[in-house]
């Protein structure tokens, strides 16, 4: 079997996307074709043995639409980039057509309007002596629109002719019934000013409707500009995985030290990493130790210490430690690309959503047809004029011209994605949206979802300590000299509470256990229960409490001073205030709630008891996340993949719908087709309710536009005229068509004004207790207000990093940051000091001006 990859052209909406993999399906040796029309893209596994990609290209050609091959299978970076540069050339092209359109349309509509509405015209625009300087002023204006936007015409009529009409097939039909019968009525007024007969005149003057269709063209084009923008955001995502690699790599050869291009590694070079450094390849650590933080491919918040013997992954970072590393994995073969073809095929075969309107499209075409066509016949054959019979033909195919229908979903689309982003809910496609609201299944990843992403001292156990205090002074003195990330965990604990720290020699690190060094010629020992047990300073009582931790999904660190264990400080991946609360809601809301990590089992089902999800899957990496997605959606499911990891990528693509929280990675941001920019699991329940407003949105839009047709169709097709001289000429038809799109727009703007939900509760907050080491709960009744006034801050990334110091904050139970008012508001659920708010924006880089 072969894989090609292949660019499509000429698709506009889901109808074609369907129609050209029905096609090449066909095809005999054809395994599995998969078109993605977000990408204009094409995948295709078949038999070389029995088929050829001409024979492939020919038949997508035969559907009528274009393809060609990409050539030999491209590597993941020059693919996409050829996928992202094709995606910002639609994008620029589509910009500049809208512009152009819009140029000639908006004389185009004021002349035609003018004399109707009063608004001021030149002289040689009114009267009947000027109905063809008129005239033709219009058709000068309407042609560059058609001309501009030619490719509906193209496409629109190429799908009538293959059986295959689509949304383009409408707005052909529409505005080029408006052309025609606006170029008739061009001869008609010339005829009435040779022959002297004004009556002609003045009837075929208001019987022009080429605003009509140059108005229908640009409409229709502004929806197509936001898709092409959404379009150049779909290649960013394995744009973004590879550029997580490194680049450089330090090697041994020769008994000497080089610096390499990373993509230069062979399988069997010995590699170095220092502290700090990326990991560059796939491995195995030969000599030297250091504390790995696999965070983006496993989710595993607390950094791992590895040495001699153990496996290393590439992309992984080395907080700190030095070691020699045997590369075995390079290239394609790597973890990170592994999870880079994860997200390909994931995105290339996620199927577009097909929209209603295309879904009747082939039913409502040519039925219109043919409603135009006997009605033509019908009256001629009863003995009217041709310009009668004509006239009620164009009457037809104008009233049921697709402005409403083709309003009716990108409208409600753009007002509901607006609403979200006034509420840090940024949607990237509409597809996204729609899908939403049919969600029964919400996948959770647990690390920086719905924990904060990093261990914070959660539990203090005083033993042989006088007080708590002096537990703190001895832990902060010792712990404030390591950067690894439980070390930095007990020193935000001690800076918080004002502890002064004593000062402490002879520090030494041991590396997969702790630090000792000597307070005032005392010996100092910190660490977990391998470092007390080495130094024979263990216990019954610590072997019982490092289990009880442990079974609670706690790190525990304890603390000894010449032999005398003075107690333990236990650090965890702190839940997140609102994660609670939003659990609950979408619980409430009847969906199945589940949480997805490469944490170990025991971490997981502790923080399952503590936010209240239905289920956990554990100890999953990143190929297991993206096929338990991929179980689900087998099983019937609608799935939401709800995460921030690099690790969560592939599980992102592959799920119906991805939703990535703000501070997460730049690639699961990439990766997902909704983000939360508050990092609120909150707003998981507000996108949900945006999305379930909208459908409903447009779904009133869609029957109403259809209705309108239902009823206008016969009236403009002389139903009632015999009976009661009811008629509806072009002109009525034109302004029906145009009410229904006003109706269509104002029902969507309904959307700026509805309620959704995700209003925050009173988050429940830790207390730090004596010898119990069971953290008191306390609900906040009260919450204080607090504005920073902050210099430094320039791009939202800027802004990003700030909010995200601050509500790592204990005692933050908010954060609003500005960039335009170069502040930020945090809301207080206990009290915090001035300082140690603003020690944590600084700590990012920023200067906290003055505090309010």
């Amino acid at each position: 079997m072969k894989k090609e990859y292949y660019d499509v052209t000429g698709m506009s909406c889901a109808a074609c996307s369907s129609h050209v993999e029905k096609s090449v399906r066909s095809l005999s040796g054809v395994k599995d074709v998969s078109v993605n029309l977000l990408k204009n893209s094409m995948v295709v596994d078949y038999d070389e043995s029995a088929l050829s990609s001409s024979n492939i290209v020919k038949a997508v050609e035969d559907a009528g639409y274009g393809a060609s091959l990409k050539g030999k299978e491209k590597g993941g970076r020059e693919r996409e980039n050829t996928a992202k540069e094709n995606a910002r050339k639609e994008y620029r092209g589509m910009k500049k057509r809208l512009s152009w359109s819009i140029v000639f349309t908006v004389p185009l509509f004021y002349i035609s309007m003018g004399h109707m509405m009063g608004w001021p015209l030149p002289g040689f625009f009114l009267g009947l002596e000027n109905a063809m300087t008129y005239a033709l002023t219009l058709f000068l204006l309407a042609i560059p629109v058609a001309v501009i936007n030619r490719k509906y015409y193209v496409n629109g009529f190429r799908s009538l002719f293959n059986k295959s009409p689509n949304m383009d097939s409408l707005i052909a039909l529409g505005s080029g019934a408006s052309l025609l019968y606006g170029i008739y009525a061009l001869y008609k007024i010339s005829f009435g000013l040779g022959h002297g007969d004004m009556e002609m005149v003045a009837s075929f003057s208001h019987d022009l409707y080429f605003e009509g269709a140059g108005t229908i063209l640009t409409l229709i084009t502004l929806g197509k500009y936001f898709e092409a923008r959404a379009k150049g955001r779909t290649t960013d995502a394995i744009s973004s995985l590879l550029d997580l690699s490194p680049k450089k790599a330090t090697v041994l050869r020769n008994g000497k030290e080089e610096v390499i291009d990373s993509s230069d590694i062979v399988i069997g070079d010995i590699l170095i990493v220092k502290a700090g450094e990326s990991v560059p390849a796939d491995g195995v650590i030969i000599d030297g130790s250091g504390s790995l933080d696999e965070s983006a491919l496993t989710g595993e918040s607390i950094p791992l210490d590895k040495s001699a013997g153990d496996k290393v992954i590439g992309a992984t970072v080395n907080r700190s430690g030095y070691f020699r590393m045997r590369a075995e994995g390079v290239g394609d073969e790597t973890a990170l690309a592994k999870i880079i073809k994860l997200v390909d095929d994931a995105t290339s075969s996620k199927a577009p959503i097909a929209k209603l309107a295309d879904k009747v499209a082939g039913v409502f075409v040519p039925s219109v047809i043919a409603v135009a066509i006997i009605s033509m016949a019908a009256w001629l054959i009863k003995g009217a004029s041709f310009e009668f019979a004509l006239t009620i033909a164009v009457s037809v195919l104008v009233v049921s011209c697709p402005c409403a229908l083709g309003l009716a979903t990108p409208t409600a689309i753009m007002v509901a994605t607006g609403r979200g982003a006034k509420n840090g809910i940024l949607i990237k496609s509409a597809e996204s949206l729609e899908m939403a609201h049919s969600v029964d299944t919400v996948v959770l990843d647990k690390t920086g979802t719905i924990t904060f992403g990093r261990p914070e001292a959660r539990d203090i156990a005083v033993l042989g300590a006088s007080s708590m205090d002096e537990l703190l002074k001895t832990a902060y003195s010792i712990e404030r000299l390591s950067e690894h990330p439980l070390s930095l965990a007990v020193t935000r604990l001690a800076e918080e509470k004002g502890i002064r720290a004593e000062n402490v020699t002879d520090f030494s690190q041991v590396p997969g256990m702790g630090l000792e060094g000597k307070i005032d010629g005392k010996r100092i020992v910190a660490g977990n229960l391998r470092m007390m047990e080495s130094y024979g300073i263990s216990s019954d009582e610590i072997r019982k409490m490092h289990q009880r931790y442990a079974d609670e999904g706690k790190t525990p660190l304890f603390f000894a001073l010449d032999d005398n264990v003075l107690g333990a400080i236990a650090a965890s991946d702190a839940v997140k205030p609102t994660s609670r609360e939003a659990i609950s809601k979408l619980n409430g809301m009847g969906l199945e709630t589940i949480m997805l990590t490469g944490d170990n089992e025991r971490t997981a089902n502790a923080v399952k008891e503590e936010v209240g999800v239905k289920k956990v899957i554990a100890g999953v990496l990143p190929d297991g996340k993206e096929r338990e997605i991929r179980r689900l959606k087998e099983s019937g499911r609608t799935v939401a993949m709800v995460g921030d990891g690099i690790n969560d990528a592939p599980a992102l693509a592959r799920a119906d719908v991805s939703i990535a929280i703000g501070a997460g990675t730049d690639v699961a941001i990439e990766a997902a087709d909704i983000v939360l920019m508050k990092s609120d699991l909150n707003d998981v329940v507000k996108a949900i309710d945006l999305s379930r407003a909208a459908i409903r949105n447009i779904k009133e839009n869609l029957f109403w536009a259809f209705f309108y047709n239902t009823i206008c169709i016969p009236v403009a097709a002389g139903v009632f005229y015999s009976a009661f001289g009811l008629r509806m000429n072009p002109m009525v038809a034109a302004l029906a068509m145009s009410f229904s799109s006003v109706f269509v727009v104002s029902n969507a703007l309904r959307l700026r004004f509805i309620s959704i939900d995700g209003r925050k509760g009173k988050a429940k907050k830790h207390t730090y207790t004596g010898a119990s080491g069971t953290p008191e709960e306390k609900t906040g009744d009260k919450e204080m207000e607090k504005e920073l006034i902050i210099e430094g801050m320039m791009c939202n990334n800027c802004v990003r990093h700030v909010k995200e110091a601050l509500g790592h904050v204990n005692g933050v139970s908010e954060v609003k940051v500005s960039l335009e008012g170069k502040n930020a508001k945090v809301m207080l659920s206990e009290e915090v000091s001035d300082e140690t708010l603003k020690k944590a924006v600084e700590e990012e880089g920023y200067k906290v001006v003055e505090i309010k």
